[in-house]
């Protein structure tokens, strides 16, 4: 003992004094056994130690944090409670999203079987799909009479039980017949002369159903003088009330609507052509004190939506826990590089750390949320945004269902779609940006050259609509058919346009764009056969050779975790 502790009290001794020394050779090549022999009780070493550690201790939380949920639940044995919560969602989204469907299929058919029947009841002569119009004085005052004295007689005549709206129309009146007109017009083609002030009159009378009024002013219409030599359009406006039954089918309380109906009859062309259309707009509300025989309050819907809402605010709530954690380990790595290293991280390996699959997730479950919230609103009569509320669950499902990709990207052989596409997408956007050019100019020409001759080419969009069909070989035979023969150069134009556009789309700019997909998954697929190149991030979380088996990412840390962090993904 006592030689023990003299040989080491020296040797402490002679390490003091080369402490003190000036020599340049001391530190890392004595720590790595070169030189001069190691003291038996240096503990000089510590700091290098440390050092290590905490490199070791990062690779191992950057190589759990780019893990599969199933390497870890290997790793720290928490089971994939995010995975599972994902799973669930994807079922009752989808659930949620045909139910909605099911009672908005109902609506849209309920207003559009309405919106038929008013055209057959107040147009006259109505034929589905046929343009209405009247070239003669007493065709539209014929048209006229034929629809306000449908709409006198309509409990009598109708199918469907309808009522009046009063109060809606002129002067207080349940209907509204006007005419608009300009001031002052005067037009002689005789002397090609024309004397116009621009500023319209509105010249209306109201009407009452006989029901409600029998006071002899409601045969006033028949006395309505036209100013034919100066109409811009002729229009009679009312509103019914319907109540649509056949929700009771899916054990929904009945709706009640009101539909305020306009039948325009436009003269703005003064062409000798007055066209005519009815126009139907519907509003939803709660019917006044509802009974249905055996039917009870159902609040299963309502349940139903806000278990989603609480499903994907617990989603929404982890998905940005992870991006706050991905966030805060890229901060420590880039400044364990910086200071411990000296070396700055590339925005490559940055942007490894934001995943953009949550970042889709949170937006899905921003939609159904707020979607769920309006279908609560829709159920209980608050609300009528149908349309509103179905883009919000029908984008947030389609979300939902493109975020399943992201689980099958932790196998090689499912991954290759992504790949492929993340690969292509460059090329893919600035060969659009190319081809979109030249696609616009095409539909400017075509619009305006072709737009006077040809119905598929009336307005911008309907010439976009038409050669995209082209590009897919839709319709192809259809559009040169109906070319009119207004005259030989621009049929002549015609032929020289479509021929052009469909051999340059459809040969090149279409083969092209297939032969980038192409080529990208032919260089991932040949990637595979060789040495892939690696980022300096991965580098680095390749050199810890911990598996997940190992029990060493078992760390202390987790006995103070939240609730939260016992769902990991």
């Amino acid at each position: 003992m006592a030689s023990s502790s003299y040989t080491c009290i020296q040797d402490s001794a002679t390490e003091k004094d080369r402490l003190l020394s000036s020599v340049a050779s001391y530190g890392s090549r004595e720590l790595l056994g070169v030189g001069t022999p190691r003291p038996t009780c240096l503990v000089g070493s510590e700091p290098e130690q440390k050092q290590e550690e905490e490199e070791e201790a990062l690779r191992r939380k950057l190589k759990y944090f780019f893990m599969s949920p199933c390497d870890k639940y290997h790793a720290k044995g928490r089971k994939p409670f995010k995975l599972g919560l994902q799973l669930l969602k994807i079922v009752i989204v989808t659930v949620q999203l045909v139910l909605f469907g099911l009672s908005n299929q109902m609506v849209v058919t309920f207003k559009e079987e309405n919106t038929a029947a008013f055209k057959h009841l107040f147009l006259k002569g109505y034929q589905d799909n046929v343009p209405q119009a009247v070239h003669t004085q007493k065709e539209l005052y014929s048209h006229i009479h034929f629809a306000i004295d449908q709409y006198m007689a309509l409990p009598q005549i109708s199918l469907g039980r309808y009522a009046y709206v009063l109060g809606v129309g002129e002067n207080g009146s349940a209907l509204s017949l006007c005419q608009r007109y300009y001031r002052r017009g005067t037009i002689d083609p005789v002397n090609d002369t024309f004397d116009i002030d621009p500023h319209v009159i509105n010249d209306c009378i109201g009407l009452n159903p006989p029901t409600y009024s029998s006071s002899p002013g409601n045969s006033d219409y028949k006395n309505f003088t036209l100013k034919f030599y100066k109409l811009i359009n002729v229009t009679v406006d009312f509103q019914l009330k319907a109540i649509n039954i056949q929700t009771i089918i899916n054990n929904e309380i009945p709706d009640c609507y009101t539909f305020a109906i306009t039948i325009v009859m436009d003269n703005m062309a003064h062409s000798g052509k007055v066209k005519i259309s009815l126009q139907n707009q519907a509003s939803i509300k709660e019917c006044k004190d509802p009974n249905v025989s055996g039917h009870a309050e159902n609040y299963a819907r309502e349940f139903f939506d806000v278990l989603v809402a609480f499903v994907c605010l617990l989603s929404l709530l982890l998905c940005g826990r992870s991006i706050v954690r991905g966030i805060i380990l890229q901060h420590e790595y880039v400044q364990f590089f910086k200071h411990k290293l000296g070396r700055s991280v590339s925005w490559g390996d940055r942007m490894e750390f934001i995943n953009g699959w949550y970042l889709l997730l949170i937006v899905s479950d921003m939609f159904t949320i707020i979607g769920s919230f309006i279908k609560i609103g829709i159920e209980s009569k608050n609300l009528s945004s149908y349309d509103i509320c179905g883009i919000l669950l029908g984008t947030s499902t389609l979300l939902v269902w493109v975020g399943v990709i992201r689980y099958l990207s932790f196998f090689q052989k499912y991954n290759i779609l992504i790949v492929t596409l993340r690969a292509a997408f460059p090329n893919v956007i600035r060969f659009c940006c190319c081809a979109a050019a030249i696609y616009m100019g095409y539909c400017f020409c075509g619009w305006i050259v072709l737009g006077p001759y040809h119905a598929k080419f009336r307005s911008l969009s309907m010439v976009s609509e038409c050669l995209f069909s082209l590009i897919n070989g839709d319709d192809m035979f259809v559009t040169f058919a109906e070319m009119e023969q207004s005259g030989t150069l621009v049929w002549i134009f015609s032929q020289i346009y479509l021929y052009t556009f469909i051999s340059l789309f459809i040969y090149m700019v279409l083969s092209l764009f297939i032969a980038l997909i192409t080529g990208a998954y032919d260089t991932i697929m040949a990637q595979t056969q060789e040495q892939v190149r690696v980022t300096d991030l991965h580098a680095f979380i390749a050199e810890c050779a911990d598996t997940p088996n190992s029990g060493k990412f078992r760390g202390p840390e987790g006995s103070s975790c939240s609730f939260l962090c016992c769902f990991d993904c």
